[in-house]
C-alpha cells in the first residue's frame, strides 16, 4: 500500500524507514548531520515543514504532521492483511 505524504507523492509503506517529527530534527546533531550528507533529498512544503519521511533511496520534507502520517501508514498497513 501507498500513504500520500503531501503535493501529490505516494511512498510505499513498506520503503518507509522513519517518520521525523521537526522537533526532533532540531533537537538532535545526529539528524541534521544524516540530512546535510543524504543528497536525495525532496521538499514538499512550499512553506516550512512538519515532518521527514526517510526512505531507503530518499528523504522527503513533508508538509504534513508526523502524527497524521504514522495514522495513515498504520491504518494501511493493518488493511494490508
Amino acid at each position: 500500500m501507498y500513504v500520500h505524504i503531501g503535493e501529490d507523492i505516494l511512498v510505499r509503506t513498506r520503503d518507509i524507514i522513519a517518520i521525523i517529527d521537526k522537533q526532533s530534527v532540531s533537537s538532535s546533531k545526529y539528524i541534521e548531520e544524516f540530512l546535510q550528507q543524504h543528497d536525495q533529498v525532496v521538499n514538499l512544503s512550499k512553506g516550512s515543514f512538519k515532518s521527514i519521511v526517510v526512505t531507503g533511496d530518499k528523504v522527503y520534507y513533508s508538509p504534513l504532521a508526523s502524527g497524521t502520517l504514522k495514522k495513515r501508514s498504520y491504518k494501511l498497513t493493518v488493511q494490508e492483511f
